[in-house]
């Protein structure tokens, strides 16, 4: 099962089990959930639009780092211009825990038969109600 992610302005096709670098992600709890951009495969089976509002992808936090160094170089030609410098963008490592589709939501009452503790709280009132005169 993989799903399609968003996250840091990007997109992350993840399954159980990868270890992502995303964008650093300030004040991340040890367990993220991320809700799932575009797609959701199940074994073949494509999920989109309402069935992909109850699908959770959810990954442990391992840690930050920095990215590989970029450098950048300015250069003017004839005039003397040159500019150098560079960057180490932060990241944070993530490992893709579970992707799953949630539970099924069903109509209230269409699935579920009443249970007799349900009734039983609404006889003693109504019997209350019956006595005063």
């Amino acid at each position: 099962m993989y799903a399609v992610i968003k996250t840091g302005g990007k997109q992350h096709r993840v399954q159980p089990g990868d270890v992502l670098e995303v964008e650093y992600l300030r004040g991340a709890e040890e367990t993220l959930t991320f809700r799932p951009l575009l797609v959701v495969d199940d074994e073949g089976r494509t999920h989109v639009g309402k069935e992909l509002e109850r699908a959770v992808v959810t990954a442990t936090l391992l840690g930050e780092r920095k990215g590989d160094k970029v450098r950048i170089f300015k250069y003017k030609n004839k005039t003397g211009y040159a500019r150098r410098a560079g960057h180490r963008q932060l990241l944070t490592l993530v490992r893709i825990e579970d992707v799953s589709l949630g539970a099924r939501r069903g109509k209230a009452g269409a699935t579920e038969e009443p249970s007799a503790e349900a009734e039983a709280p609404t006889e003693p009132a109504e019997a209350e109600a019956s006595s005063t005169p």
